[in-house]
């Protein structure tokens, strides 16, 4: 392998918000990167002006799909450095109406995505001696309504993310998580209401929600040489958030 070489990122889930912001921050400092996602509308109106960053449509939740993906990826580009495992999906409903197939859904591509999608980096991880971000959410590390499949699904990749740095590390791959607090994305502010918005500002300590490039620097930061003694880490970049527990608001009043 020629060190002089282009690293290599992979971003998943990335024709929008967190993902996006992530490829071009990757690409800003000089990697090549590999955007993929499944919505190929969003993927295709996608505008990319720079030969070093290349769409491809692939769902991570499909063992076929990632062969192909792989296969794809490195006749493009011949090593992988880092991969990020942002790709997800958000199902919110209370316990008993969540049933069996929604509860699938969102495990089939909030873990078993990223479980595939690791495993198959791996060869590749272990000749570079790259790493793997995975994005969990505030809702892995504490409880909240309505998120029984969502909260569980990244509860356990945050427990995923522990066991591969713990059986990786002797390969020199690194392995950390970052668990986003809550995030000013389009889609965010479509649905949030402002009591919703005013409850999750007083419940903040920063008192504001997280942009996409706030999240994007810390996957920067665990991917880098700055980061190089740190593997299987969870870092919440959420304002202070899942550190307050109750009581703030109040405290304000």
């Amino acid at each position: 392998m020629n060190k002089q070489e282009k690293k290599l990122a992979i971003v998943t889930g990335a024709a929008r918000g967190i993902g996006l912001a992530t490829a071009f921050l990757f690409n800003e400092n000089g990697y090549k990167v590999a955007v993929v996602d499944n919505d190929k509308k969003e993927i295709d109106n996608l505008s990319l002006e720079n030969n070093d960053i290349k769409k491809f449509c692939y769902d991570i939740s499909n063992n076929d799909h990632l062969e192909e993906m792989y296969k794809n990826i490195l006749n493009w580009h011949s090593r992988i450095d880092v991969l990020v495992n942002n790709a997800g999906v958000a199902d919110f409903g209370n316990i008993e109406e969540t049933n069996f197939k929604r509860w699938n859904e969102v495990m089939k591509t909030n873990l078993n995505g990223v479980f595939l999608c690791s495993q198959k980096a791996i060869a590749h991880l272990k000749k570079t001696k790259g790493n793997i971000i995975n994005i969990a959410s505030i809702s892995g590390l504490r409880a909240s309504t309505l998120r029984v499949a969502y909260g569980t699904s990244k509860a356990a990749v945050i427990q995923l993310t522990k066991q591969q740095a713990a059986e990786l590390g002797e390969y020199g791959i690194r392995v950390n998580c970052i668990a986003p607090g809550p995030v000013k994305t389009k889609l965010a502010m479509a649905v949030h209401t402002e009591d919703i918005i005013e409850a999750y500002h007083d419940a903040i300590p920063l008192n504001r929600y997280g942009t996409e490039q706030e999240i994007a620097n810390g996957i920067y930061f665990l991917a880098s040489e700055k980061a190089s003694y740190i593997t299987g880490q969870i870092l919440a970049v959420d304002g202070g958030f899942e550190a307050t527990g109750v009581g703030l608001p109040s405290l304000r009043k």
